[in-house]
Order: structure tokens, then C-alpha cells, then sequence
């Protein structure tokens, strides 16, 4: 009869081999189709393997208008997390960025660009600057539910810029805020917040809080960076929604 050698290296080797496999992270296999534009130059669809934390496919068209005039739109492709997925608008006044993302959830899914659409008025007022004066109205449209008030760096000089803003983009991250110059930007919500004494003592109740750690709340620390891009503009819409 023969006898079964028991080994234990042979036992202590199933053992890692288990557990790393175990400890494996997941790995995420949804497929979409990327097409990272620049300013100047179309690009061409190429399927791409998302990373973990994308489990969506995007299609996103960007445009900028001055007054009526549409003058610039950008569209392109890329694997998307699904809190990316809202879109959103700035508008301060003569000017207006709109993000329109279209998402999906299976692969290779986003084999179409994402659909134009015209925003309409939402019933909230915001202030924004026509020069100097940054007291006068502007009606917000579409999903622009907050009202922002930014510092830009622009030419050697700060300017104020105000406006009506969509969630989205009051939450972009800070590497993005560098980019664009901004200096700080708060978000606020409910009409006309955005003047100089409410962003004050929204900005001051927010640092309180934060201090003693009772919330966390975007007056005066609200790391979108998107009203500077009315004045640095094309070059910089890529790193917001392609990068």
C-alpha cells in the first residue's frame, strides 16, 4: 500500500497562491471607445479598457457662446465614472460654457457623440459683473442651481467673475482649479447669494465649520475651476473632460 507524503511547503504554497488570488484587486473589463480631441484637431475613435474606477462610457460635447453666438464646441469620447456623468453649465452673463455627457453602461457602448440641447431659463437669479458693476441679474438656465463668485488670475491682474453654475461645476478637483489660474472660487445656493456681503459671511460660516469639523460645506472652498475658462478658454477644455 502506498502511503501519501504529506509536504508542507506544498501546503504553505496552495495557501499563498489562494490568498493572493483572493487579494487580487478587481479588475474592471468595461470596453469603451476614446477619442481625446485638442482644440485645434478632430481624433478617431479607438477602443480602449477602462480603468476600475470608470464603469461607464461617456460621449461629451463641450460649448462656449458669446452672447448668442456659439464660438467654439469641442466633442470626444472616454471611459467615465458615473458621478462624472451629470454634465453641467456656467454662465456669467455675456458668456456660457455647457458640458452635455451622455453615458452608458456596456461595452463599446458610446459609439455616438453626445446629443446638442438648448438650455431654458430654471427660475433662479443669480449677480454677475459687466465690468466693474457685479450687482446686476442674470437668469440661470438649464441644471444651474448654485451661484458662484471666482478670483482668476488673468494677464498679471485679478478679475472677479460671477455667475449661475450647475453642481458639476462646483466640485471639479483642485489640479484643475491650478490650471485654470483661480485663485477661489465659492459656490452658494439660493437667488442672489452670490453678492459681496452674503459670499462673505457664507465664506466665514464656512470656515467655522470646517474648523470645528461639524461639515463640510463649497462657500469659499469649492474647488471647481470651470468660470476661468471664459478667459483661458480653448487650451484648457481638454484637461477638464479629457484628462
Amino acid at each position: 500500500q502506498n502511503e501519501t507524503y504529506f509536504d508542507p511547503a506544498d501546503s504553505m504554497y496552495f495557501f499563498t497562491l489562494v490568498l493572493g488570488i483572493w487579494l487580487l484587486p478587481q479588475v474592471n473589463t468595461l470596453q469603451c471607445y476614446e477619442c481625446l480631441p485638442t482644440h485645434n484637431e478632430s481624433c478617431t475613435d479607438q477602443p480602449t479598457e477602462c480603468h476600475s474606477q470608470s464603469d461607464h462610457c461617456a460621449a461629451v460635447r463641450t460649448k462656449i457662446h458669446f452672447g448668442e453666438a456659439k464660438i467654439f464646441e469641442l466633442t470626444g469620447k472616454r471611459c467615465f465614472s458615473a458621478r462624472d456623468c451629470a454634465g453641467g453649465s456656467f454662465s456669467s452673463g455675456h458668456h456660457k460654457i455647457v458640458n452635455l455627457i451622455s453615458c452608458c453602461t456596456e461595452n463599446l457602448c458610446n459609439t455616438q457623440e453626445a446629443p446638442d440641447s438648448n438650455l431654458g431659463f430654471n427660475g433662479r437669479q443669480c449677480f454677475f459683473c459687466g465690468g466693474t458693476d457685479c450687482t446686476r441679474p442674470l437668469k440661470c438656465e438649464g441644471n444651474q442651481d448654485h451661484c458662484v463668485t471666482a478670483t482668476v488670475h488673468n494677464e498679471g491682474k485679478n478679475q472677479t467673475v460671477k455667475g449661475c453654475a450647475s453642481k458639476d461645476f462646483c466640485s471639479r478637483d483642485v489640479t484643475a482649479q491650478r490650471a485654470m489660474s483661480v485663485a477661489e472660487m465659492s459656490c452658494c445656493q439660493g437667488n442672489f447669494c452670490n453678492s459681496a456681503r452674503l459670499a462673505l459671511l457664507q465664506k466665514q460660516q464656512c470656515q467655522q465649520q470646517q474648523q470645528q469639523q461639524t461639515s463640510i460645506c463649497t462657500a469659499g472652498t469649492a474647488s471647481g475651476a470651470n468660470a476661468g475658462l471664459l478667459l483661458l478658454m480653448v487650451p484648457l477644455i481638454s484637461l477638464i473632460l479629457f484628462s
